[in-house]
């Protein structure tokens, strides 16, 4: 298992990690089980954010013994009312349900506490600006939370979030498809088929720059919806019209900027091992780059989307990097020092560029790489 920097929290997590949907089903009977394949998976990451006090029991349980070998993120905002969840924002309930799972989990501390499903920017100007934000910072003083997250769908509300530098982690979902399209503040037109029908471009650009936005912040990505519930494994399910596989889902999300790891919502083991076997596959079982191409009614022609095909270059230039900070530079409209620093300490840089086209020949994508080293030697002076 390869483990990521978690923004600039100071946590290392797994590329892979646990979605809370095992937890869930089966009445959380799977608990102690899924905790056990983590364990031996080396899988360090744990999503829980159910209120239901019987799977809080369980997996207070489960992690009797071993709550030091699990970086627990778990929601502030929700509660369990009439034997169902809720999202709240009052601050009593929001109190109450904390203490509730910190009881219930058996222990005295959350690694990243999420501020759940904030997707209208009025609800994060509520959050942000109330009770509930200061209740989040009153835990971190008090060490009950060790970082403060939040959950969204949404790239415009999240962006004001990350540039509120209120949030140090993000949760937000992350695939092909859900990358096409603008932002909403209702969730379900992710996966409304109505909203796949007509051409599409590349990637939304307000996701992208959401994206390079968090790299160039230091707030890491934990990415949900890696799958889109599973639809995008089944053909005649998916958005894209074309089935891919867990490899190239994973892959997608982690060739990210900002990404830290990929929630499996593995409802059995062996849904979590096969998540966990991307870590030993083979390259081209990751390539996502040849089913985009088959991909009806989506183009992501002169896009650079971070899948490598560009390697290797004659002179060991990393491509790959150099665009990305090329791009981080672009969103920002200035050269942050630290993307500067994350640049200058590139073995190759741009400047070392001949011009060869070898990269642009493998680049299937039809990027303009040549033009792109070109004006990073203008952007970064080398």
């Amino acid at each position: 298992m390869k483990y990521r920097n978690l923004g600039k929290t100071g946590l290392q997590v797994s590329e892979i990690s646990l979605g809370c949907e095992g937890f869930v089903d089966h009445d959380g009977t799977l608990t102690p089980l899924l905790l056990d394949k983590a364990e031996d998976l080396q899988i360090n990451y744990l999503d829980f954010y159910t209120p239901d006090p019987n799977l809080r029991n369980r997996l207070g349980k489960a992690l009797a013994g071993r709550r030091d070998k699990f970086i627990l993120q778990a929601p502030l905002c929700t509660t369990w009312k009439t034997d169902q969840y809720q999202r709240t924002r009052k601050i009593e309930e929001v109190k109450g349900s904390f203490e509730d799972l910190l009881a219930r989990l058996e222990t005295d501390y959350i690694d990243v506490g999420m501020i759940h499903y904030v997707d209208s920017m009025e609800d994060w100007q509520e959050v942000s600006q109330g009770p509930v934000m200061e209740y989040a910072k009153e835990l971190k003083a008090a060490g009950k939370i060790r970082h403060i997250g939040m959950s969204s769908h949404n790239p415009l509300v999240s962006k004001a979030a990350v540039e509120s530098g209120l949030i140090e982690v993000l949760m937000f979902s992350i695939n092909p498809c859900y990358d096409l399209q603008p932002a909403s503040e209702d969730c379900n037109d992710l996966w409304d088929d109505k909203n796949y029908q007509s051409q599409h471009i590349n990637i939304d650009p307000d996701r992208e720059s959401l994206y390079e936005l968090c790299e160039q912040k230091g707030v890491g990505i934990t990415v949900m919806k890696a799958f889109g519930g599973g639809d995008l494994l089944d053909a005649s399910m998916s958005p894209a019209g074309v089935a891919l596989t867990v490899n190239q889902c994973i892959h997608y999300a982690l060739t990210r900027p900002a990404v830290a790891t990929v929630l499996s919502g593995a409802h059995t083991l062996k849904e979590l091992e096969i998540s966990a076997a991307y870590e030993t596959a083979a390259e081209k079982e990751k390539d996502y780059a040849a089913a985009f191409a088959l991909m009806p009614n989506i183009s992501w022609e002169g896009h650079c989307m971070y899948c490598g095909h560009c390697a290797p270059c004659p002179v060991g230039i990393d491509v790959a990097s150099v665009t990305k900070f090329l791009n981080l530079t672009k969103a920002q409209g200035t050269v942050p020092e630290t993307v500067r620093e994350h640049y200058s300490a590139l073995e190759q840089v741009a400047s070392e560029c001949t011009g060869c086209g070898a990269c642009e020949k493998r680049c299937p994508f039809g990027v303009k790489i040549i033009d792109n080293m070109k004006e990073a030697v203008t952007v970064f002076g080398k």
